[in-house]
């Protein structure tokens, strides 16, 4: 059977920021642990700071910054149908939510130029390393050095929306489709309606799995994929806002089966303390810059590289011109040294 769920991540971005503020609550008051003790990303780098006159300003910035960068994926089977690398400054409270299109041409050695499993999506379930390699390209293709991962599986997905009690959200078409590869025939179908409504569990599903109809008089996103990553990052925000408005140490038990992290306890207690005043006012949801285009037999998504690097110096806040001006005046010192 051909597995068509979409999964997708904001699962644990409830867990991250609701379930952990009930782990936060019992840790506090019923555990020795004093989670206000616990520090995360706080190294001891005075041996580095003879280095510090090498590294560009991006590099220098991100040495000294507080976000903390996590891939969060969803798997269908052995592939990663769903990238998204989440970035949390915990000084400043801001977020970036970068979603990756699953077509993004990712180029490999050992593999036809123009395949299918050039696609990032095919990283995951065919290089031995799995989610490790997985983090290696994302780094590579972003520029953004990746601390930790989550992945969640199917499950999570609807446990997290019924946990939370559905997400209110406002539906932009009707969206209709008969999966006709699905066991039994016909299996699988989405129905879901125009119009703001309550959705829940398998509801969320069907929302964020579409991309296109194959029922006469119903409609498509016009920019397939694409268009299903915005319906997804709207999706996000939606949850996330209610996600706040509760306390809900019962998602833990909920959705933490279905997750797996290199998370320790620890970094989510220190996470909990620093999200606390968190507003998704501070929440920013952006697709990976680039552009659809058939190489080919497959249509691949093309990275563009100088508008992903716009999108990592205006993160760390580092002005695009400062490592050319540090080269200009390095080359001036060489200039006057062998005057």
């Amino acid at each position: 059977m051909k597995q068509f769920f979409k999964i997708f991540i904001f699962s644990f971005i409830i867990f991250s920021l609701v379930a952990t503020t009930g782990i936060y609550t019992y840790t506090k008051y019923l555990s020795p642990i004093d989670p206000d003790d616990i520090i995360i990303g706080e190294e001891d780098n005075s041996e580095d700071e003879d280095d510090d006159s090498a590294q560009t300003p991006l590099e220098k910035a991100m040495k000294d910054s507080k976000r903390i960068n996590v891939l969060l994926v969803g798997l269908e089977g052995p592939r990663s149908d769903t990238i998204m690398l989440a970035s949390y400054d915990r000084k400043t409270k801001e977020a970036n939510v970068i979603s990756i299109p699953r077509d993004t041409y990712y180029y490999r050695e050992g593999y036809e130029k123009y395949s299918d499993v050039q696609k990032i999506n095919a990283v995951y379930g065919m290089e031995k390393e799995g989610i490790h390699a997985l983090m290696k390209a994302v780094e590579e293709l972003t520029g953004i050095p990746i601390d930790n991962y989550v992945t969640i599986e199917y499950d999570g997905l609807k446990a997290a929306v019924n946990a939370v009690g559905g997400v209110e959200f406002e539906v932009p078409f009707h969206m209709r489709y008969i999966d006709p590869y699905d066991n039994p025939p016909h299996g699988f179908v989405i129905n879901v309606p125009a119009g703001k409504q309550l959705i829940k569990g398998d509801k969320a599903l069907e929302l964020l799995r579409f991309r296109k109809s194959n029922i006469d008089g119903y409609r498509s996103y016009p920019n397939g994929d694409l268009g299903r990553v915005q319906t997804q990052q709207q999706f996000i925000k939606a949850a996330v806002k209610k996600s706040l408005s509760l306390k809900l140490p019962s998602v833990i038990s909920a959705v933490y089966p279905h997750v797996k992290t290199d998370l320790t306890l620890s970094d989510m207690l220190g996470l909990t303390k620093d999200v606390i005043g968190f507003s998704t006012e501070n929440l920013e949801t952006i697709t990976l810059p680039g552009t659809d285009r058939m190489l080919g037999k497959y249509s691949f998504y093309l990275a563009d590289g100088e508008k992903i690097t716009e999108l990592v110096y205006d993160m760390y806040n580092v002005n695009l011109t400062a490592n050319s001006e540090d080269a200009s005046n390095e080359d001036d010192s060489v200039a006057h040294a062998n005057e």
